[in-house]
């Protein structure tokens, strides 16, 4: 099981087409600190139907997109 599962999981049941998560919420959701492990596995969201469109380092956020 994948560190970030419990954030992958939760854009699968609650994200719309996009979705802009902070930082902290993002910790919050996955229950541990954003570190940059979160780039190798960002790769595993597809398989959740989302990919990870921008990470903005000066906004503290991610934004997601849901794959067509």
């Amino acid at each position: 099981m994948s560190k970030y599962a419990p954030l992958w999981e939760y854009l699968q049941q609650n994200g719309g087409q996009s979705c802009q998560l902070s930082f902290t919420e993002i910790e919050a959701i996955a229950g541990l600190p954003i570190d940059h492990s979160f780039l190798r596995y960002k790769k595993e969201l597809t398989a959740y139907g989302y990919q990870v469109s921008k990470i903005s380092l000066k906004e503290q956020s991610v934004l997601f997109q849901k794959l067509s």
